[in-house]
């Protein structure tokens, strides 16, 4: 099978995509001229049916294959967004907006769906019907999840959903995948120790919310070490410490601390919440003050069926020459949402073993690897719904 010869052709075109794509990143749900020139391009190419506004600013497009005897339908996404980052790059396509950079190589996934939709427009070589997904809120804001909530698997029949992402560290053009559990469940929280301020002269008269909020970010890391079985996944991180007050001489009220819990199983997300909710509260009374936790749910587990995974797998193997097998990653993705509605596979495309990580100021997706990525989409509807001979 290989790398389709159609995508050889079109390289430089959808090359060009991305890197206008690049240069005018836009973030969270405000993917407007990323969705309006997708729909622009879609309707371009010839597609069947372009339905724009699910998930507020998402896009479904529709391609039928020559034959639909088989009544099947395949979703294939790519996330549109970008992160509120300041690109320092200098690459001649960087970032125009200030502040927002596609730092995490949506801008690569947009353009490699959209090169399939145009061969997948010109070909139809299916049996079936290709439902286009291009998502925008990847980065925090549950696009995908709004998208589902707005019906879409419903509205379109679509019975089974792939996606892709690139992947620095990973050799270029090397695919890797895992069944089951792939990325973790992260969650958020918040916790404010409320004590009582004063004079730094004067700690006795106090109840200092710096010490009892050190001694709960020490406490919290019991989750992972005493808590939890070793052999299962739990990251308890606190990120940020802060204060009521900035002055050198005053003991503040109160000390917010902030972080994130990321797990792989429902009883360890489970343990996790409640263990943090009574670490913080009991070393807080024990010192005589408060806690305040607000424990926000975020993404859940993102999980690959098995059968999906295998289909994902083969095909990969068969453009790549093989498809390693992939270590669970502690990150999230809210394609999880898709993947709890239908079942379906999340595979990772190497985006070059130099290339600089994700979410990084200095990161670029790898364009030498559109070609691979474009088959991948393409033979996910072609052999998951292959013409009768």
């Amino acid at each position: 099978m290989a790398v389709k010869n159609r995508f050889a052709e079109l390289h430089d075109e959808i090359r060009a995509w991305r890197q206008d794509f690049h240069q005018y990143p836009e973030i969270m749900f405000e993917t407007h001229r990323t969705a309006g020139i997708v729909k622009d391009r879609l309707k371009e190419f010839g597609v069947d049916e372009v339905v724009s506004g699910i998930g507020r600013t998402g896009i479904v497009g529709i391609i039928h294959g020559t034959q639909r005897a088989s009544g099947r339908v395949i979703g294939l996404r790519a996330d549109m967004d970008a992160l509120p980052m300041q690109e320092a790059t200098n690459l001649p396509y960087a970032s125009k907006t200030d502040g927002a950079m596609h730092a995490c190589g949506h801008d690569g996934h947009t353009a490699m769906l959209l090169g399939a939709a145009k061969y997948l427009a010109e070909t139809r070589q299916f049996d079936g019907t290709v439902a286009l997904i291009f998502q925008p809120a990847e980065e925090g804001g549950g696009g995908g999840k709004e998208m589902c909530d707005d019906g879409m698997m419903e509205r379109f029949g679509i019975q089974e959903v792939y996606a892709m992402h690139n992947w620095p560290g990973l050799a270029e053009g090397q695919f890797s995948i895992r069944s089951g559990a792939f990325f973790a469940a992260a969650d958020r929280v918040s916790i404010i120790i409320k004590g009582q301020g004063g004079h730094a002269a004067k700690p006795h008269s106090t109840v200092d919310p710096t010490v009892i909020a050190s001694h709960v970010i020490l406490a919290l890391q019991s989750i992972a070490s005493r808590n939890v079985d070793p052999m299962e996944h739990v990251v308890v991180s606190i990120t940020s410490f802060e204060t009521s007050s900035k002055a050198y001489n005053v003991i503040p009220d109160e000390v917010e601390l902030r972080g994130t819990i990321r797990t792989m199983l429902p009883e360890v997300r489970m343990l996790a919440e409640q263990r943090i909710k009574d670490i913080a509260r009991l070393n807080a009374e024990a010192y005589g003050a408060a806690a305040e936790i607000n424990y926000m749910r975020g993404y859940p587990v993102m999980v690959n069926s098995e059968i999906q995974t295998n289909y994902a797998t083969e095909i990969a193997e068969n453009i790549s020459g093989s498809c390693l097998e992939a270590d669970a990653i502690m990150g999230s993705e809210d394609f999880s949402y898709m993947l709890e509605e239908r079942p379906g596979a999340y595979i990772l495309l190497g985006n070059g073993e130099d290339s600089e990580q994700v979410h990084t100021v200095h990161y670029d997706f790898n364009d030498e690897i559109i070609p691979a990525g474009c088959s991948w989409f393409s033979e996910i509807a072609e052999q998951r719904m292959p013409l009768e001979c």
